[in-house]
């Protein structure tokens, strides 16, 4: 199932993080999510409330920089992370302890 990257941003994830913002914050840390293809996000998990903005952030904790098609394969299965990164697909820049927390992000639209 192909998910819309912009939706999933833009409306289910900032709409998990106000729901969810206690959960959120116990994540921690400042990301910038970069999908080739469908854009950038900056997702801050340390502000009261976290927020995700179409931005780009220079303060982030983690830069993450990943095409449209291999995060579609992220998000189908969170566990191919590793895979995607050690194939080079995923780069990584800045705290990678910071973005093996997505998992958790993301399962927070669930």
């Amino acid at each position: 199932m192909t998910v819309d990257v912009k939706k999933l941003f833009n409306e289910d994830l900032k709409a998990a993080l106000a729901a969810r913002g206690a959960d959120a914050r116990k994540i921690g840390g400042k990301y910038q999510m970069n999908v080739t293809g469908a854009g950038g996000w900056t997702i801050d998990l340390v502000s009261d409330p976290p927020s995700i903005t179409e931005a780009v952030a220079t303060d982030a904790g983690v830069t993450i920089d990943v095409a449209e098609s291999d995060f579609q394969t992220l998000v189908a299965d969170p566990g191919a992370g590793m895979k995607l990164f050690f194939a080079g697909k995923l780069k990584v820049k800045g705290n990678q302890m910071l973005a093996m927390n997505l998992q958790k992000l993301f399962a927070l639209t669930k």
